[in-house]
């Protein structure tokens, strides 16, 4: 009894993740086709999938803190730092966005922004995730099963 009023509050100290939070891949291709991704600055449609599912597991509303006192935010986990302003920490906010818009469902703001950092000389380099992960490998199964038309 004990061990299950104990697992109990630990579950419900977890953060909830809904269905809603989580964009399905192909859904997102989709978003990214339409709002031409494919090919931006020479990054694939397979290369924002994998950014996405490597910085957020295609979750919209992910906000992490780093620790330099920074977060970032949503599907793209895009940091208050440098590109939007969250009110809490130094920003340079280079989207001149507030950071909260990272975490809207239609996903616009963060495209927009993610495209301002993508044509800035690192290109996706500034994510660490996709360079470990995503740079120089085959990511053509990122778009197994999803249609654009």
């Amino acid at each position: 009894m004990m061990i299950r009023a104990l697992l109990i509050c630990v579950a419900s100290c977890l953060p909830v993740v809904t269905s809603k939070d989580i964009i399905n891949r192909c859904v997102l291709a989709k978003v990214l086709y339409e709002e031409d991704l494919d090919g931006f600055e020479g990054y694939s449609l397979p290369d924002w999938l994998c950014l996405a599912f490597i910085e957020s597991n295609f979750n919209i509303s992910k906000v992490s803190e780093n620790v330099d006192g920074s977060f970032d935010y949503g599907i793209f986990q895009i940091n208050s730092h440098f590109w939007c302003n969250d009110y809490h920490s130094h920003s340079e906010n280079f989207c001149h966005m507030d950071c909260q818009e990272l975490l809207d469902p239609n996903l616009l703001p963060s495209i927009h922004c993610a495209k301002k950092i993508v044509s800035g000389s690192k290109g996706m380099r500034n994510w660490v995730g996709w360079r470990l992960h995503c740079s120089g490998r085959p990511l053509s199964y990122w778009m197994t099963g999803c249609r654009l038309g």
